[in-house]
């Protein structure tokens, strides 16, 4: 009889050899970068024959907006290399990248999406009030931009945040932490490893911000884990990058000068308590949905995995 498998374990197929994921791991760099640096040639090019002046990096630029876009979209670039790198390197279907289902559940992250967008609420709003009362400068007293601006910033971010976000729980949550759970058997190095990664790979703002970071990274780990899927990381931090770039373009600040490894104390300290909160939340409307958070491993050339259909799971 065939033990369940757990989502950091579905690396380890029959094919598995010991250097296909570190061989994994350079297609997702090599080739995120190269199309990653695809889409900021395009932006470059598209702004030097439109005749557009040079931005902030010294080339043609279209403006704020479309920088980050361009940013965005070059991070989101990662999501298409890590799909590739699963089926072409650990010849496993790349929607096992996803959940334990072999697919996205889109059930199951419209579910927790709205769950995300009260805890990013709840998050920003304490801490926000937090660091008014202890003096900080929190920018909610300088002038709105104007409405036109404001949509279209929301036009841009509606378009870019959601890739950008899911294509960093691919990578992170997905490629890596299965890549080191096909050494592993137990899900908490690989859960810790790609958690100091992510807070790394945001760069070295303030202590509290990369503490943050790590935080966000384990407890995303932990559920994606826990709940057999991406889809309650995903929720998150679409709805993170989403609301923080909202607050971001009400006040026409919307850049790349700061990231989330800047920030102050005060939200440091709120966020892990609703982090804690939001990973209770999901586990027990997880456990009450019957989801399937495992699946069967089956030699067939091609599906190494399969989950039975069961009454009342989401998928």
């Amino acid at each position: 009889m065939s033990i369940p498998v757990p989502y950091h374990r579905l690396a380890r197929t029959d094919d598995h050899r010991w250097w296909r994921p570190v061989a994994g791991t350079l297609v997702v760099a090599v080739g995120g970068t190269a199309l990653g640096l695809a889409v900021f040639l395009a932006f470059t090019v598209a702004a030097a024959v439109a005749g557009r002046p040079d931005g902030a990096d010294d080339v043609p630029s279209f403006g704020p907006r479309a920088d980050l876009a361009a940013a965005f979209l070059g991070i989101a670039a990662l999501l298409p290399a890590a799909l590739l790198a699963a089926r072409w390197v650990q010849r496993r279907p790349a929607g096992t990248l996803s959940s334990v289902t072999g697919r996205l559940r889109w059930r199951w992250l419209l579910t927790c999406l709205p769950v995300a967008f009260v805890t990013i609420v709840v998050f920003l709003g304490a801490g926000l009030g937090l660091a008014a009362a202890t003096g900080a400068d929190t920018g909610l007293g300088d002038a709105l931009t104007g409405w036109p601006s404001f949509l279209a910033s929301m036009a841009v971010l509606i378009l870019v945040v959601p890739p950008q976000a899911a294509a960093e729980e691919y990578v992170m949550r997905g490629w890596l932490l299965q890549g080191l759970g096909a050494w592993f058997r137990r899900p908490w190095v690989p859960i810790a490893v790609q958690a100091v990664v992510f807070a790394a790979l945001h760069g070295w703002g303030t202590p509290w911000g990369f503490a943050d970071l790590m935080i966000f990274g384990l407890v995303a780990g932990w559920l994606t884990v826990r709940t057999g899927g991406l889809e309650a990381a995903v929720a998150l931090h679409v709805m993170n990058n989403l609301l923080s770039s909202v607050l971001a373009a009400a006040y026409g600040d919307l850049g790349l000068d700061e990231t989330a490894a800047d920030m102050p104390w005060q939200l440091a300290v709120v966020d892990l308590p609703v982090l804690l909160g939001y990973a209770a939340v999901i586990v027990g409307l997880s456990r009450r949905r019957g989801l399937t958070t495992r699946a069967v491993p089956v030699p067939v050339p091609g599906a190494p995995y399969i989950v039975p259909a069961a009454a009342g799971t989401i998928r």
